[in-house]
């Protein structure tokens, strides 16, 4: 891993309905916080999300997801997510997550988007403009 690398973080507040029955997150809401990070990411490079999808017409669907639960998380809880990219292919890219509270690791999740025309749902090449993007928190 390059000495200079930093993952792209993001801070999340847990909410009263994240939580199920058994007053924990219930365990898809980390891909939920997963995407919000993401967002977020687009977001901090100054390319808002929804200019990402309604200006540049490029949707970025999930076709692979994975996640490990190791701790609970509650209502209140504050999270940081960090995000980094792991591979970028020629129309899809893997990111890798991982969330944690106050330094504890509480979830880890992959998970891997193809590049498509917002019009025809067609995966299409990544855009250097994306590419370069993505670069920015690629570990080798």
């Amino acid at each position: 891993m390059p000495t200079s690398f930093t993952p792209f973080t993001t801070q999340i507040s847990i909410r009263f309905s994240d939580e199920d029955h058994a007053r924990i997150v219930y365990f898809p809401r980390f891909f939920h916080f997963f995407h919000m990070a993401f967002e977020d990411f687009f977001a901090s490079q100054g390319i808002p999300y929804r200019e990402v999808l309604d200006v540049d017409k490029l949707g970025w669907p999930a076709v692979h997801a994975e996640a490990d639960f190791e701790r609970p998380v509650r209502f209140g809880d504050v999270i940081e997510v960090a995000m980094h990219i792991e591979k970028i292919g020629n129309s899809s890219a893997s990111f890798v997550y991982r969330a944690s509270r106050k330094g504890e690791s509480v979830a880890n999740g992959r998970i891997t988007v193809a590049c498509v025309d917002m019009d025809t749902m067609q995966k299409k090449t990544i855009p250097d403009k994306y590419r370069a993007l993505f670069a920015r928190i690629l570990i080798d």
